[in-house]
């Protein structure tokens, strides 16, 4: 019998087909190796993941205000708040829900613009402050983009029962941080951040059709010059194509990350022994099934990393939950 990662992919490809048979044709065109791995040694990928139950709809993304959700990030200062924007053609907006889609607000972000927003992350400070990250990460413009930026902005306080407030009319936020980057080997398109929930260090990583997902980390120096992450890892998951990665996020405890594409989800643990954080990027890749999914551009751990939230873009789409089962939690 298929493990339930091969079963999941399976049922992706043949649920997809068209849209796989698609990239198949740009992957031939290009003259890449054997499809889903990397050039080169193929890495062999656990396919099988015993630590999540099945997906689960407790709600749907119910604002109307949100027509795109590209990434989604679970607040660690607020219980049962879940953050989410719009990707680029919107501008600089962040809307709350609750863990069921129901909607709690709309806030504009000051001091930010909205050109290509792909992610979005939280952070809790030693002080106990939380703040939201939100990556202007994407390039898929004819004329390619050399400068991203990444807004840092206090998180904002949602009132009990919502904030009455949308597009038309938002809550303004604090002003946010700007922190400016540039790729040290040019141009690229990216979809996913990430902040270490320890060091704060940030983690951008690359959205590739025909090769593994470049990883760059950054120091957290929001309102200096332009600056250069550094490339310390390639990636790629065990999908077609293997480097198009939509989003991700960092567990609460810095021992896990998720990361996905449009279908499926895919986590990294760091191992026991482990001295380095950037050590998880050797690590295989498990698939996690996000079955229901239109178009899935975000995913984030629940603030007690217990449980996974995934979105997809498009009005009224379901908000995906799937929880750890117990054992994995006595682990």
């Amino acid at each position: 019998m298929l493990g339930t990662g091969k079963r999941m992919l399976y049922r992706n490809i043949t649920k997809k087909f068209p849209l796989v048979i698609f990239w198949l044709a740009v992957l031939v065109s290009i003259g890449c190796g054997p499809i889903g791995v990397s050039r080169g040694t193929p890495p062999k990928f656990e396919m099988d993941r015993s630590d999540y139950g099945k997906p689960q709809t407790p709600g749907r993304v119910r604002s109307g205000d949100i027509e795109e959700s590209s990434g989604v990030a679970a607040s660690r200062c607020q219980p049962d708040i879940l953050w989410t924007h719009n990707d680029s053609g919107d501008g600089p907006y962040i809307f709350a829900m609750d863990t069921t889609g129901r909607d709690l607000g709309t806030w504009k972000i000051e001091n930010a613009e909205n050109i290509d927003w792909e992610d979005i992350a939280e952070f809790k400070d030693a002080s106990g402050k939380c703040f939201l990250y939100l990556g202007d990460t994407g390039n898929s413009r004819k004329e390619p983009r050399t400068t991203h930026q990444i807004y840092r902005v206090a998180e904002p306080s949602v009132p009990e029962d919502g904030a009455r407030s949308t597009r038309k009319d938002p809550i303004l936020s604090s002003p946010a941080e700007v922190l400016a980057f540039s790729y040290p080997d040019g141009p690229h398109d990216a979809e996913t951040l990430m902040v270490h929930p320890e060091t704060g260090e940030i983690y951008v990583i690359t959205k590739s059709k025909d090769s593994p997902a470049g990883v760059y980390k950054l120091d957290p120096s929001f309102g200096g010059p332009v600056v250069r992450p550094e490339k310390v890892a390639e990636i790629t998951v065990p999908a077609i194509p293997n480097g198009f990665l939509t989003g991700g996020d960092i567990a609460p405890d810095g021992k896990r990350l998720v990361l996905c594409d449009y279908f499926a989800g895919y986590e990294l643990a760091l191992p026991p022994d482990a001295k380095n954080f950037d050590d998880i990027w050797k690590q295989k890749p498990a698939v996690i099934d996000l079955d229901g999914r239109n178009q899935g551009e975000a995913i984030g751990y629940s603030s007690d990393g217990r449980s996974l939230f995934a979105t997809s873009e498009g009005k009224d789409q379901p908000l995906i939950r799937v929880d750890q089962n117990a054992k994995a939690r006595t682990k």
